[in-house]
């Protein structure tokens, strides 16, 4: 597949952190989206869905929207990152990676596998890492841009509007994460989370 480029979604009102700009935690020293985003060094271009008090920590080279109107959830971040994609990427072909902001051990060899498993099932929309219960992870994943622009038609009004029903009648390729990479699916929804994810470091 030709290009590659990532959606990071940052927003979200982190209530189970007590409203704090979750992405913007450090893990190890360094924030939780920085730490997304250097994984995904090898994207471009990249965008992240958030406030625009994110703008600050950026890195010049990452582009920035959000959903419209703010608070439509996860499907409206992405459709608004698309839509970002489609003026920056020239409406590009090829893949297009989706992750959480709060990924503080995904990696670029994540990312590498998920793109490996979805150019080897030519059918597939997406691939999406399972962790070790075997549960889809949703915001870890790599789609075809052709089905996720597809996908994201077909539900018509985006706000409010679940994964579960972005994913419905695609082709999802599920990816086992192998030992090596068992850290890439924690997210850190609740403070719990949070400090276990610095007591691994990393």
């Amino acid at each position: 597949m030709d290009g590659f480029a990532v959606i990071v979604l940052a927003g979200g009102a982190a209530r189970r952190l007590g409203g704090l700009v979750k992405p913007l935690l450090p893990v190890g020293g360094t924030p939780m989206l920085l730490r997304v985003l250097g994984a995904a060094e090898q994207a471009s271009p990249r965008v992240v869905v958030g406030p625009s008090s994110l703008a600050a920590v950026l890195p010049p080279d990452v582009l920035l929207t959000c959903e419209d109107p703010p608070g439509g959830g996860p499907v409206a971040g992405i459709g608004a990152a698309v839509a970002g994609l489609d003026g920056e990427w020239g409406g590009g072909e090829g893949a297009v990676g989706v992750l959480a902001g709060d990924l503080p051990f995904v990696s670029g060899a994540t990312l590498d596998l998920l793109r490996g498993a979805l150019a080897g099932a030519p059918t597939a929309g997406v691939a999406l890492l399972l962790d070790p219960g075997g549960r889809r992870q949703s915001l870890l994943g790599v789609w075809r841009t052709t089905a996720l622009r597809a996908a994201l038609s077909e539900l018509g009004e985006l706000s409010g509007r679940s994964l579960r029903e972005l994913l419905s009648g695609v082709d999802v390729v599920e990816v086992p994460a192998p030992a090596e990479l068992l850290p890439s699916y924690l997210d850190c929804d609740t403070d719990e989370d949070w400090q276990l994810a610095n007591r691994m470091g990393n």
